[in-house]
């Protein structure tokens, strides 16, 4: 995972974490586990989809999962169902789905045991995120399962910071290299 510097200017990342689902030499991809969007609900997003809920559905909340293609929905969710079609399957016991399949399945009580729902993902091109890294704009955290499928979104920036042994508090909004 991904945790933002107090010194990242852009205001779209600011605390956040991200999940990396993809980092090779062609670029990065991830998704922000700790940014609820405000304004949209997951019964919203089933209406908009014409995807009838069930007695049995989930209150999920939907996440800002990053800037680039906010149109495009992904689904970062737990390995314990029979995986749809184009499911990515990623480390930890963790998949990412982006087929309405799974969306059907959550608005009828099924699905995975545990999901998060993104809008959009965050983006890197050949060399940015190495870049960015170089610049201590991102420090690194080994994914947490717990934490990023934790409902309490508003500690999840913080926690992750204090399990690779940073306190927050101490942190500056201004970079520097030893």
């Amino acid at each position: 995972m991904l945790l933002a510097m107090p010194c990242l200017a852009d205001p779209r990342f600011s605390h956040a974490v991200i999940y990396m689902c993809a980092h090779n030499e062609d670029g990065a991809m991830g998704l922000i586990v700790n940014k609820p969007a405000p304004d949209l609900k997951f019964a919203s997003l089933l209406k908009q989809l014409r995807i009838a809920p069930g007695p049995r559905t989930r209150d999920l909340k939907v996440h800002f999962g990053g800037p680039v293609e906010m149109g495009r929905g992904f689904v970062l969710h737990s390995d314990d169902m029979r995986l749809p079609e184009g499911t990515r399957e990623l480390s930890g016991g963790l998949c990412l789905t982006a087929s309405v399949e799974i969306l059907e399945s959550l608005a009828n009580g099924g699905g995975p045991r545990e999901a998060l729902l993104a809008l959009g993902y965050a983006g890197w091109g050949p060399g940015q995120l190495e870049a960015e890294l170089a610049q201590n704009g991102w420090l690194e955290c080994p994914a947490d399962h717990d934490l990023i499928f934790d409902p309490d979104d508003a500690r999840k920036w913080e926690a992750a910071m204090r399990r690779i042994g940073v306190d927050p508090a101490l942190l500056s909004s201004e970079g520097g290299h030893a």
